[in-house]
């Protein structure tokens, strides 16, 4: 066993160092996790109990390790049962609940002699809950006492062990290791590459065709597994070959396996989404989005790219990114929204997979906590947080963070973890998954500028050519993150996937106020069946008032087709109040100063 003593984990190759020199230790953090331990060539995984007790009995030289659990008793973990009858004259299975009466079974263990021993009481950082106080501190001080009165027997001296297992290392009482070289605080991290690749190797071999396959593709298996379980607990990747097997899904597959563990559906819409459909995405874009063939254009070709789940490849294969990252830019009203939920229903088939935070709710710092849940002790802890809870439900999404700039710089260093790991920690300490989402920024940074006194002066405007336009934006948009709010990490993360988006020019202004008009025509007819029909000389004259000012972009448009045509259409119809199957046609557009715009028409 002693060439084996490498392969341990860091904190059990510290216990076996250390049992020589300290006769109990604390371990806190991950404890509820499993652990493989190498055993005749092969690695097997325990929870931590038993992995503790195999270890201190095949590489430390024990005869008996027993685990205590509040309000249950002793079991074994490892070694000779019979000794634990002939050390402390109970029996193992003896259900031991008062604490002052477990502290005298662990004080004749610990006295014994003839036998190395060791006690592991789990649960450590319940007791005071499930206690009464002061049989709580009573017996705490008497282990304390313990540590302090012990003394290590046999040759090599090796002391015999109490183990405390807590969740924070500050859930023991201070005094207790102060200044108490006789107890040793140990951590237990989450699995790190190492341990993960020695869970791979005593896992996988469970899924039915490990045996059929070369050693190549054994290792390569090994490789993906392990580096797309980063940053999971040892438990979730034995879960993750427990759905293989439950799922009948192949060994070479595992990647699926642990795509289905992450988001919890088997369904995956983006292997479902119709090849002719992202062949001709920016046909389909351009449907809803007027004026913008940049922004169609670089969209569609991070869609295609995402399909083969090619996002952040170039860094690694085993990429767990979300599926594309694409931050929008430029003025207010020209399609940035529209165009996200386009995409949202081109990749899903419907817009209602499209999640928006507007991200102005999120100006103080304290509102992170809106974003991923409170942490325990806080108010609205139980309800967890907007954005996890949203994923959690909807794993397949378009998400949409919009008017950035307007967050609080401290909640952007959410976005790292996701943009760099795809995957989000709620306050409760829940892990969600953003591998299957679209992540799409907006921002009107660059769009105005604060004059040294405080005025709010256009940076950019209609008059000027879209190059110009993408300059002024691209730059003020470095010039945020870069120095204003120093966060150069955000824009390293979104990479050239910055859109910068063009003024509505007069040509599409056209066809925005068409499409406009057509919705308003198909309304009226759907609802009340009434036909209406606009002479060309008054679309025209409406088109001309129209563009007279397009800085606020498809809504400006839509707000002053709402004055010019819509109200006087409606006092209009109250006027002459046509029948079902009427045709409303509008003749004459006015203007008054007093009254303001009026409709001329009849109905036939």
């Amino acid at each position: 066993m002693q060439n084996d003593i490498e392969k341990l984990p860091k904190f059990a190759k510290e216990i076996h160092r250390f049992v020589a020199t300290t006769p109990q230790f604390i371990l806190f953090g991950n404890i509820f996790d499993v652990f493989p331990l190498p055993m005749n060539e092969k690695y097997i995984p325990y929870p931590l109990t038993k992995f503790i007790g195999e270890m201190l009995l095949n590489y430390t030289g024990y005869d008996l390790i027993v685990e205590y659990k509040p309000l249950e008793g002793f079991s074994l973990c490892s070694g000779d049962q019979d000794l634990f009858r002939r050390i402390t004259e109970r029996y193992i299975d003896d259900r031991i609940v008062v604490l002052n009466e477990v502290f005298r079974i662990i004080e004749r263990l610990m006295e014994n002699k003839e036998n190395k021993v060791a006690v592991i009481i789990n649960f450590s950082s319940r007791l005071l809950e499930i206690s009464a106080g002061k049989d709580y501190s009573e017996f705490m001080y008497n282990c304390f006492k313990l540590s302090i009165n012990q003394t290590p027997l046999g040759n090599p001296p090796l002391f015999n062990l109490v183990m405390f297992l807590v969740e924070k290392d500050n859930d023991m009482p201070p005094w207790y290791t102060l200044e108490n070289p006789r107890v040793r605080n140990i951590s237990i991290p989450k699995p790190d590459f190492e341990i993960r690749r020695w869970m791979a190797q005593a896992v996988l071999p469970r899924i039915p065709g490990w045996d059929g396959i070369t050693e190549e593709k054994k290792e390569e298996v090994v490789k993906s597994f392990v580096d797309l379980t980063s940053g999971m607990y040892s438990r979730e990747m034995v879960s993750i070959v427990q759905l293989s097997i439950r799922e009948n899904i192949d060994i070479l597959d595992i990647g699926e396996s642990i795509r289905r563990y992450k988001v919890g559906v088997p369904d995956n819409p983006w292997a479902k989404i119709d090849r002719e459909k992202l062949i001709n995405a920016e046909e389909h874009l351009r449907k809803r989005v007027i004026g913008q063939e940049q922004a169609v254009r670089v969209a569609a070709a991070i869609l295609r790219r995402s399909y083969f789940n090619l996002s952040g490849s170039q860094f690694s294969k085993y990429s767990t990114r979300p599926k594309g990252t694409l931050f929008f830019a430029g003025p207010t009203g020209v399609g940035k929204t529209e165009l996200a939920k386009s995409i949202a229903e081109l990749i899903f088939g419907s817009e209602h997979n499209y999640i928006r935070f507007d991200m102005s709710e999120f100006s103080q710092e304290h509102t992170n906590q809106r974003l991923i849940g409170s942490p325990p002790g806080y108010v609205g802890y139980e309800t967890g947080g907007e954005l996890t809870n949203a994923i959690k439900q909807k794993p397949f999404s378009v998400v949409l963070f919009d008017e950035i700039e307007k967050a609080h710089p401290r909640i952007l260093d959410i976005f790292l973890q996701i943009l760099d790991d795809g995957r989000l920690t709620s306050g409760k300490g829940e892990t969600v998954y953003f591998s299957e989402c679209l992540i799409i920024f907006t921002s009107n940074l660059g769009v105005y500028e604060i004059t040294p006194t405080g005025e709010r002066i256009q940076n950019v405007s209609p008059n000027m050519e879209y190059p110009k336009i993408k300059e002024k934006l691209l730059y003020a948009i470095q010039d945020y993150f870069k120095f204003k709010i120093s966060r150069p990490e955000i824009l390293n993360r979104i990479g050239e996937n910055i859109v910068v988006f063009d003024f509505i020019r007069p040509k599409d202004a056209r066809l925005i106020m068409n499409k406009m008009i057509n919705n308003l025509k198909y309304k009226l007819e759907d609802e009340r069946k009434i036909k209406l029909e606009l002479t060309p000389q008054v679309e025209q004259e409406i088109y001309m008032e129209i563009i007279k000012d397009l800085s606020m972009g498809g809504r400006g448009i839509g707000n002053r087709l709402e004055l010019i045509l819509i109200n006087p259409l409606t006092q209009l119809l109250f006027k002459i109040f046509p029948e079902e199957g009427s045709t409303v046609t509008i003749t004459q557009l006015n203007y008054d100063p007093e009254q303001g715009w009026t409709l001329e028409g009849h109905a036939t």
